[in-house]
């Protein structure tokens, strides 16, 4: 892949970059502005080269038109805080305001077209209307940059269809994420752990399935190892599970065993009687999970035992909460082994989506972690082993 050294002399060019600033909002307030702050370098660097920078990104899941609760206004205020100078921000994506914007546009000075999912082109299945509106993103600018990670997985206007039509290179946000995912899967230090939590195993089959070859533990908690449990025999009362997926798990169990892979289960569990933040919790061993109660944290002991094996790890990878760590009372499994990541000697990801958020939310500076992913999804997805469309398409000789 190209990266923006390949582009040459960007001085008065105007230059579409491609962010990932999909961030939670509290109606217009930022809860969590990490991917705004993981974007700005390029953006920086960029507008620092003289480039005319015209950002492009999504917010949220609007069906194809406008919809005033996912405007990126309040984005633009904040990127402009973190630049240190006034960002534009055009009311459109591809209407007369962008045009106007791009047109009017100098050296240095960056600008932020309204949601890009404002637009059905983006996101349409059919090749012909989405690359009609890419043709008009492309209109826009000179040359474009990919540095949104997390979007990289899929086939949208913005990210793969202007690729086609300028020429194109990869941002270093994209370009650091593709490095330290290839020392995940092609020659990582070892040992190796991988910690796996979130809700559901049928989630993470696929990183599952491929990483059972390459790393030596496998350690897995959040709601999703119920099924694990349930697959070893054990009742779990009424807390999550996935039937329909007991026996994949069942073979995963097996599958590790085979491979000398230690895949390690909780011992015990915090379960309550329903999923409230004020619910009286308990911890029990998992043999022993009450038929009205539910699982809702890894317990003590079982944090324990994680978060030593994540120590004693050269590299890490983590991805998916240890319980709901949203309510204090099952936050303790998630926070043991963000700390224990905080003291590898080696690489530690955590692997975006509500890691990343969890990690901020249990109050741990971003930089006490080896690299905080951007991209949950495409993150798994190129641990799957799967080819990325944002990726694939900036190999491509043209």
């Amino acid at each position: 892949m190209k990266t923006i050294d390949d582009l040459g002399d960007l001085s008065g060019k105007r230059v579409l970059v491609r962010s990932d600033l999909n961030v939670p909002l509290d109606g217009t307030t930022i809860t969590d502005d990490g991917r705004v702050r993981a974007s700005v370098p390029t953006i920086k660097r960029l507008a620092d080269q003289g480039a005319r920078v015209l950002v492009v990104a999504h917010l949220g899941r609007p069906q194809g038109e406008p919809d005033p609760q996912y405007s990126l206004a309040p984005v633009a205020a904040r990127l402009s805080e973190l630049l240190g100078s006034s960002v534009r921000f055009a009311s459109d994506t591809v209407g007369v305001d962008a045009r106007r914007t791009a047109d009017e546009l100098k050296d240095g000075e960056v600008a932020l077209l309204e949601n890009v999912r404002f637009n059905r082109g983006e996101t349409s299945k059919d090749d012909a209307e989405r690359g009609a509106f890419a043709d008009q993103l492309a209109a826009l600018a000179d040359v474009f940059v990919s540095d949104g990670f997390g979007v990289v997985h899929r086939k949208q206007a913005s990210v793969y269809d202007v690729a086609r039509r300028l020429p194109s290179a990869v941002g270093g946000l994209v370009q650091a994420e593709v490095e330290v995912l290839r020392r995940l899967t092609e020659d990582p230090q070892r040992p190796y752990a991988v910690v796996l939590g979130g809700s559901k195993v049928s989630d993470k089959l696929g990183v599952i399935d491929h990483l059972m070859t390459k790393a030596d533990t496998l350690l897995i908690g959040g709601g999703m190892v119920f099924t694990f449990l349930a697959a070893q025999g054990h009742g779990v009362g009424g807390s999550l599970l996935e039937e329909d997926q007991i026996d994949v798990a069942r073979g995963y169990l097996e599958r590790a065993a085979e491979l000398g892979v230690d895949l390690v289960l909780p011992t015990d569990v915090v379960v309550a009687p329903e999923f409230k933040a004020d619910a009286p919790a308990t911890v029990v061993g998992v043999e022993a999970i009450p038929d009205d109660q539910m699982g809702l944290d890894i317990g003590p002991e079982s944090a324990a035992r994680f978060a030593e094996i994540v120590r004693g790890a050269r590299t890490v990878f983590w991805n998916g909460p240890m319980g709901v760590f949203e309510m204090p009372a099952f936050a303790a499994g998630t926070k043991t082994v963000a700390e224990a990541l905080t003291q590898v000697d080696g690489l530690s990801v955590v692997g975006g989506g509500d890691s990343a958020a969890a990690v901020r939310q249990l109050g741990f500076a971003d930089d006490r972690f080896g690299h905080i992913s951007t991209g949950g999804g495409a993150s798994l997805e190129y641990l799957e082993g799967k080819t990325l469309p944002g990726l694939a398409v900036l190999e491509e000789d043209r």
